[in-house]
């Protein structure tokens, strides 16, 4: 069983205002960079055997530290980008609700069935992205390896792993904070157990996470 570290990338401009990012190409803040530097430190205790990352510029730069810290050289995988928002991207709910009224209202209430306007449909994105965690589960049995990416993909991977259905990925995972650690146990058979979910990273002091014992694991 591999160890999954799942994380969101930094603090990006548009995260004031709170802009839908999807494959858009949108740097750090300083406050994501400094997020960053505190995942490194993370990093620097837990140890993880290897480090897969999001190809897009907001979780590179995010894991550049990390791999500093720990001598890992970054995996990119373009199966963990984040999903595309078509019609949104780069739109507030605001904007959104102006351009496509309709289309937003029947997301807000069925995110995976209605998806945005000309974007992504998070079936497919989930399809992609669980290939990845399967790669990553093949190449690293028995290993703990830190997974930089997307807040979208990774809330969907969250429900399909947990077997909750896409549609509440909004619902039941409404936030994934930057740079936080969200840690699953993939168990095959495209099963995982949740570990821990949204610990800031500077709040850790004790590593590796307390290990699951053979009772205490689902079925």
């Amino acid at each position: 069983m591999t160890d999954l570290v799942l994380v969101r990338h930094g603090e990006t401009i548009w995260h004031a205002e709170n802009r839908y990012t999807g494959r858009s190409d949108i740097p750090l803040t300083p406050r994501g960079h400094e997020q960053a530097e505190q995942l490194a430190a993370w990093a620097k205790r837990a140890r993880p055997d290897a480090l897969w990352v999001s190809p897009l510029l907001r979780a590179r730069d995010t894991a550049r530290p990390v791999a500093e810290a720990i001598g890992l050289e970054p995996r990119e995988d373009p199966r963990l980008r984040e999903i595309d928002f078509g019609r949104g991207e780069g739109l507030t709910t605001a904007e959104m609700r102006e351009a496509f009224p309709g289309r937003l209202a029947a997301f807000h209430s069925d995110p995976s069935g209605h998806h945005l306007p000309d974007g992504e449909r998070p079936a497919d994105a989930v399809e992609r992205g669980l290939a990845c965690l399967r790669e990553i589960n093949r190449r690293h049995p028995d290993g703990r390896v830190l997974v930089v990416g997307h807040s979208t993909l990774n809330r969907l991977l969250l429900c399909r792993l947990t077997g909750v259905p896409l549609s509440e990925y909004r619902r039941l995972f409404p936030l994934m904070r930057n740079c936080a650690i969200t840690e699953v146990r993939f168990q095959g058979a495209d099963r995982a157990a949740l570990l821990q979910f949204n610990t800031p990273a500077e709040a850790f002091a004790d590593f590796p996470a307390p290990a699951v014992g053979p009772e205490e694991e689902t079925p």
